[in-house]
């Protein structure tokens, strides 16, 4: 097996006199590292843009979901308090509007009912 140490590409290294130390040797056939260094720089920077984008629209929604849920949260304290009202009407009044509305619904269904029985024949 091969040690890793020791390289057959671009990069070489050699043993040291100290174990500390490692010894590189740039291969002037394979000199266009610089090159890649600026790719790879380049494509860190466009990674770079990227992240920054998703972060900005990461806060723009969450701030438009807190929006959100205030407004929610303000419809349902609106709702709550419009259903308060209307009990306390309904208790101060009486039942009868109450009585009403079934009796509406009850003669709704009977006339749907008969309609549909009489449109069969």
């Amino acid at each position: 097996m091969a040690n890793p140490l020791h390289g057959s590409g671009p990069l070489r290294s050699r043993n040291a006199s100290s174990s500390d130390e490692i010894q590189l040797r740039i291969d002037p056939v394979h000199g266009d590292l610089d090159e890649e260094i600026d790719g790879l720089h380049s494509r860190v920077r466009l990674l770079k843009g990227v992240a920054q984008e998703i972060n900005a629209e990461a806060k723009f929604q969450n701030d438009f979901l807190s929006q959100l849920q205030m407004t929610l949260i303000k419809a349902q304290a609106g709702v709550k308090h419009n259903m308060r009202r209307m009990n306390k009407s309904i208790i101060q009044k009486g039942s009868n509007h109450v009585l009403h509305v079934v009796l509406f619904a009850l003669f709704c269904f009977f006339v749907v009912y008969l309609l549909s029985k009489f449109s069969r024949r």
